[in-house]
């Protein structure tokens, strides 16, 4: 504990924060959704969602603490998109029977430390430019949120220009501020029909059929690994954490999504693009003291659980223009030294550039995301090239 003490700081506290205001605010609607097609009433909703932020909020301080790194779980957002399609008609018992047969699958293969070897073989700079290329929507929301909302995404601008060059440590936590203020000022934060109510579990037990676990369990399992699991590893190997072995946290995410599947925890896997706010610079300009970060998410993510219904009223609130001005502008820095990496050795910048391109547009083939494909292209490429 003394450790802790003497490591924390207020950038890295508020990295955290900004990690779980854009994790909730920018995918929890579809978490609403997915609950939603699986015929969950309000009270299963809210229990949904406390106990994704439970699951994150244990794993993420876990994680962080044990490793002395900033490792930043999530819930599934691809995997809640596809839930939101897959899940019509399909009885809630049956869902959570496949929510927890994709956690086996994925206990399974952290088990037996496959992927661990598989994302060895893959060259940093192909991580880095999959992890830039997925990152790179969010800078230029910046700028298209500055023609919805000119003024505020101008002065949340102003004040990060002038905190990188003052206060370059706590600038995230300034643009916030100065973020929530101007739309306190500007009349477009309402919270006043915010009250208190905190989550209450709801347990339902599983169903086990056969094309539900085909058609739903093993669909979720496969984008899960492909769209956030490869880009999460790519955000801690990018961010020079190379010594934290992958095989314990897919087994750790594993065991929570299984444990709290009954509760609507449909899936957890490590992040990348709240990751990314909390494993650069802006986090601590010592990497070693940036975990603090990781724990400050925890921490922030079981509140989001257990005040439930509050929270998502609150993050709903928040003007879009706000929290992807914030996103964007926490992401820079990461985006910059992501580029850097993946174009710095010119034997495989052809590989890393169509890897980045292709994770960039979006594209997306047997319901699988731009960032598997955007590896396979950038692997292949360099196979072919150095024959």
């Amino acid at each position: 504990m003394y450790k802790l003490r003497k490591d924390l700081s207020l950038s890295a506290i508020s990295a955290g924060f900004v990690a779980v205001l854009v994790g909730f605010a920018s995918s929890v609607a579809i978490v609403f959704q997915a609950a939603q097609a699986a015929g969950a009433d309000q009270a299963m909703m809210i229990s949904w969602i406390g106990a994704l932020g439970l699951g994150m909020g244990l794993t993420c301080i876990g994680f962080s603490w044990y490793y002395k790194a900033p490792v930043i779980t999530a819930w599934s957002t691809p995997g809640a998109a596809l839930l939101a399609s897959s899940l019509i008609g399909v009885p809630i018992a049956q869902a959570i029977g496949a929510f927890m047969f994709c956690a086996v699958l994925t206990i399974l293969l952290g088990v037996s430390g496959g992927f661990d070897r598989l994302m060895r073989r893959i060259p940093a700079s192909i991580a880095s430019a999959m992890l830039a290329g997925i990152l790179v929507q969010f800078g230029l929301a910046i700028f298209t949120s500055l023609r919805v909302e000119p003024w505020l995404v101008a002065a949340m601008l102003i004040s990060y220009l002038l905190a990188k060059r003052w206060q370059p440590r706590y600038t995230i936590m300034l643009v916030l501020a100065v973020g929530l203020l101007g739309s306190s000022l500007m009349n477009k934060l309402d919270i006043s029909h915010v009250a208190l109510a905190f989550s209450q579990p709801v347990l339902v037990w599983p169903e086990f059929d056969l094309s539900v676990l085909l058609g739903v369990g093993l669909p979720l399992f496969i984008v899960t690994m492909t769209s956030q699991n490869i880009p999460g590893i790519a955000t801690l190997r990018a961010s020079g954490y190379q010594h934290i072995p992958i095989s314990p946290l897919l087994t750790g995410t594993g065991l929570t999504s299984l444990v709290l599947a009954p509760l609507g925890g449909f899936a957890f896997n490590l992040a990348a693009i709240t990751a990314a706010i909390c494993t650069g610079p802006e986090s601590h300009t010592d990497s070693s003291k940036r975990y603090v970060a990781g724990l400050s998410a925890g921490f922030f993510y079981i509140l989001a659980g257990l005040a439930g219904a509050s929270v998502v009223a609150l993050f709903i609130a928040l003007p879009v223009a706000l929290v992807a001005s914030v996103a964007g502008l926490a992401l820079l820095t990461t985006i910059g030294n992501s580029l850097s990496l993946a174009l710095q050795d010119t034997r495989e910048r052809d590989a890393a550039l169509l890897c980045f391109l292709i994770t960039a547009s979006g594209v997306s083939f047997f319901d699988i995301g731009a960032a598997f494909w955007g590896l396979i292209g950038g692997m292949l490429t360099l196979y072919f090239s150095k024959k």
